[in-house]
């Protein structure tokens, strides 16, 4: 196959690769400012995103208050947020924040909106009562709380880590422990920006500002991680890592590129347009500061790692090895499903997904529960359980299929790892050999049923 031989290849250089940059994510404490895509309907403002800062030395006992960490804590997530329970910043534990689940082994390998919420909902019970309590009758708690958890279902998300001290760390707990924690969230003058600016001139005073010119003085992400890298490249001294984080396959919507100010209105039809009809001197000025600022030339995901929430920061995968997993995917779905369906096994199997209902097994992993052939069966939606659940092998096949093709195409598969795209091959070679005697013995059973389900 053409997969065995350009891994056989590279695996000894990916290797040593691998070892070399995951000593730039340096394993002391950090700040690293997370730049956000934006995502659903883009107004002016929406497009420039949302920014939060990851404390990879500082923990929480509650979402508001924080403490240092523990060896093995990872650290919280800061930010923040309009109408979250009357607050001014809210703290939540790194994987949480990403993934709406406690641990890495329970991220689910294809999500879609019914189960972000069902997992989000879920955690929101379990730990931020406090700060997003239930409605009047149980229901489901109104507002933005749902922010605070699973990020990486709605957006890509890139990470600017650099340095800092437990002295440093210490300081900064003190001052936010003891200060009033009451919202003052204000678009222009108090937002999010604002606050990640306002923490990482905390531990590197002056370090970031707002720009005035591309801006027009109002604090955008983008701004923010431009100032990042500018202060890396004044300071090499000072440990800096690069690191992105790639939205959850899945029939979720995809983020879009971020922007500031000016460059979200030149880039925005319903915008310039009518000022180059109404003003074409306005319109050539706003042009004008577009390039000067340079404001389309920044590239967040540039010498960047993957961020992987198993093990060290990876290498994105390389363009031959991605190019040679979706050849091998066309044809292993080419040879499986009709010509009009093997394009579309995300699109199939999100409408199977979409029929179904989130629960979780003995251990607390996601799983989905399934009419089939008349009888309910359940079907692991983690790495750890897809193998292990008693759905019939085209389904996980289907699952697994879907998750490979989502994460194979579009913008999110130039930040992917190989690593990642090597496990859900692997798993999914184990439902098409049959190795698994679980799997094979149920094979024969449902398959016919299941392939009545594909267009």
């Amino acid at each position: 196959m053409i997969l065995e031989h350009i891994q056989s290849l590279r695996r000894h250089i990916c290797h040593l690769a691998v070892m070399a940059l995951a000593c730039v994510s340096f394993a002391g404490a950090s700040a690293t400012l997370l730049l956000e895509e934006p995502y659903g309907t883009l107004g002016f403002f929406t497009a420039t995103g949302h920014t939060a800062v990851y404390l990879s030395g500082v923990c929480a006992d509650s979402p508001l208050v924080l403490r240092p960490c523990e060896p093995g804590e990872t650290g919280v997530v800061i930010s923040r947020y309009n109408g979250v329970g009357g607050y001014d910043w809210i703290a939540i534990p790194l994987i949480p924040y990403l993934y709406a689940v406690d641990s890495p082994k329970d991220i689910p390998l294809f999500a879609d909106a019914k189960m972000v919420a069902f997992l989000r909902d879920r955690y929101r019970r379990n730990y931020l009562e406090s700060v997003a309590p239930d409605g009047k009758n149980g229901e489901t708690a109104g507002g933005n709380w749902y922010e605070l958890i699973g990020s990486s279902y709605d957006r890509m998300i890139y990470g600017f880590e650099i340095e800092t001290t437990p002295e440093q760390d210490e300081a900064l707990i003190r001052k936010l422990n003891s200060s009033q924690n009451v919202s003052h969230f204000r678009t222009v003058s108090h937002n999010c920006a604002d606050f990640a600016k306002d923490i990482i001139n905390f531990y590197y005073p002056k370090s970031l500002h707002r720009s005035v010119v591309a801006d027009v003085g109002i604090t955008t992400p983008k701004q923010m991680a431009k100032m990042m890298v500018k202060f890396n490249r004044r300071h090499p001294e000072i440990q800096y890592s690069r690191l992105v984080i790639a939205q959850v396959p899945g029939s979720m919507p995809r983020s879009f590129a971020v922007h500031g100010v000016v460059e979200s209105f030149f880039k925005s039809k319903k915008y310039i347009v009518p000022s180059a009809i109404v003003s074409p001197i306005f319109a050539g000025c706003v042009f004008a500061v577009y390039e000067g600022t340079g404001a389309g030339r920044f590239e967040p995901a540039r010498d960047a790692l993957v961020f992987d929430p198993r093990r060290d920061p990876q290498p994105p995968i390389g363009r031959e090895d991605r190019l040679a997993y979706q050849h091998e995917l066309k044809n292993l779905l080419i040879d499986g499903y009709p010509v009009t369906s093997a394009a579309n096994v995300d699109k199939t199997w999100s409408k199977l997904q979409a029929k179904a209902k989130t629960d979780f097994d003995e251990q607390g992993r996601p799983i989905l529960q399934m009419q089939v052939d008349g009888h309910m069966v359940r079907i692991g939606i983690s790495a750890e359980n897809v193998l292990s659940s008693d759905a019939p092998p085209l389904l996980v096949r289907q699952l697994l299929e879907a998750r490979l093709q989502s994460e194979l195409h579009g913008r999110s598969a130039h930040v992917i790892s190989e690593d990642d795209v090597a496990r859900d091959w692997k798993l999914l070679q184990q439902t098409i050999s049959g190795n698994d005697s679980s799997l094979t013995a149920r094979s024969t059973q449902h398959t016919e049923t299941m392939r009545g389900n594909l267009p």
